[in-house]
């Protein structure tokens, strides 16, 4: 809803009259106040808490979801969630009225600051890996890229313990979610440094960035203890799923680079790291969805999985 809205707030600014615009406007906002009215079964909202990059250049807003139900022994299961503007407001009351068959995770939220869903030059640089060998990278959409590294620390050293100390948590079940961009991330996690989280859910990730660079990071991995699900839709990359307003040189930027590595690379993806004894990897694609629709679909199977319950068919 909060997406629509903003797209709606977007062709009101692009013009029509005052009148048309402002008819606009209040509808926007009637879809934002359904979505900040929402119900979260099984879980409280707290109040977010905002960390500064070690830059200073970027904030973040940390958004907690904590269930009703008390903490286990062992604290609870925890999942963070990248773009968490855009994935708070995607969840569905019905995927955590699920959890209550499982141990309903602690949800953690991580946006940048502000009141758009996605802050795309931001997440450029927060979620894509830089060049081992140091070279400079190729810029996208005039991002240049490569923070993967410090957003990793910072998740670290500053928002994992201010989260564990404002609640129980249990450090040997921790998930990371991301989507496109972020779905990037949480595998480049996995393969540098994986005993960061326990569970990986990487949705739609752009394999395609600096042409296949996460491909050449996978030769170096060396297995670890983890579950990794990996989700994308059938429908991705096919011709015709360009979105009005991307700039046109952006958009065959990003067609040669996803030229450069398979179409099923993803899923190649999943079936090398299955070999590793102690990896327990799936892949599911989701049909008939593209690149985008793709966020929300996939945040039931990873609050599924930090629940530590089975997979099942999507809720699309």
């Amino acid at each position: 809803a909060a997406l629509r809205a903003i797209h709606l707030a977007q062709l009101a600014s692009a013009g029509g009259s005052a009148m048309k615009r402002c008819w606009l406007w209040l509808f926007c906002l009637s879809w934002l106040n359904v979505v900040n009215a929402a119900d979260y079964p099984g879980y409280q909202r707290l109040e977010p808490f905002q960390v500064q990059s070690a830059d200073a250049q970027r904030s973040y807003q940390v958004q907690l979801l904590v269930p009703t139900r008390a903490a286990p022994a062992s604290g609870f299961p925890v999942l963070y969630l990248l773009d968490g503007h855009a994935a708070l407001a995607a969840l569905k009351a019905q995927c955590l009225d699920e959890l209550k068959a499982g141990t309903p995770p602690l949800l953690v939220f991580i946006g940048h600051a502000g009141e758009r869903p996605f802050n795309v030059p931001a997440r450029t640089l927060d979620y894509t890996p830089a060049r081992r060998d140091g070279q400079p990278m190729q810029a996208f959409n005039g991002v240049q890229g490569g923070g993967a590294a410090a957003f990793l620390a910072l998740l670290e050293q500053r928002i994992k313990p201010q989260v564990a100390a404002q609640q129980p948590i249990d450090p040997a079940q921790q998930a990371l979610w991301g989507h496109s961009f972020g779905g990037l991330f949480v595998l480049n996690t996995l393969l540098t440094q994986p005993a960061s989280f326990s569970r990986y859910i990487a949705a739609s990730p752009s394999l395609w960035w600096q042409s296949g660079l996460l491909l050449e990071t996978e030769r170096d991995f060396a297995g670890a203890t983890a579950q990794l699900l990996i989700v994308r839709g059938s429908d991705e990359g096919l011709p015709g799923n360009a979105r009005s307003g991307v700039d046109p040189s952006v958009l065959e930027q990003r067609r040669k680079a996803m030229a450069a590595v398979p179409v099923d690379a993803a899923r190649q993806m999943a079936e090398r790291l299955g070999r590793w004894p102690d990896m327990q990897v799936t892949y599911e694609e989701f049909a008939g969805l593209g690149h985008g629709p793709m966020l929300a679909a996939s945040l039931r199977p990873a609050l599924r999985m930090a629940a530590g319950l089975a997979q099942e068919g999507s809720d699309e």
